[in-house]
């Protein structure tokens, strides 16, 4: 398992984070929902393990360990108008 608790305040996700690491980390947030998730040396998180992330709302700490999974996910994503490949405006 790549979901271990560094401290009681502390949820440490590392490694490949599969699909089975998803409802660890969901029993963990829900036993401490103030606890802050260190995705430091998360190298590949499941879609799974994102949506239990997306959902709860935990304070992350440090910038992910997967570069994607960093510039989408994390406290301040790009602005839509740093998005490469962007060709058209969606707002109207």
């Amino acid at each position: 398992m790549t979901v271990t608790r560094r401290d009681p305040e502390t949820i440490v996700l590392a490694g490949a984070c599969p699909v089975d690491d998803a409802e660890p980390l969901l029993q963990m947030l829900l036993e401490t929902p103030a606890a802050a998730v260190d995705w430091r040396s998360c190298q590949s998180p499941h879609t799974a393990v994102v949506q239990v992330i997306l959902a709860a709302g935990p304070v992350l700490v440090g910038p992910c360990g997967d570069a994607w999974t960093e510039k989408w996910l994390a406290p301040d994503p790009p602005e839509p108008e740093a998005v490469e490949g962007r060709d058209r405006d969606i707002s109207t």
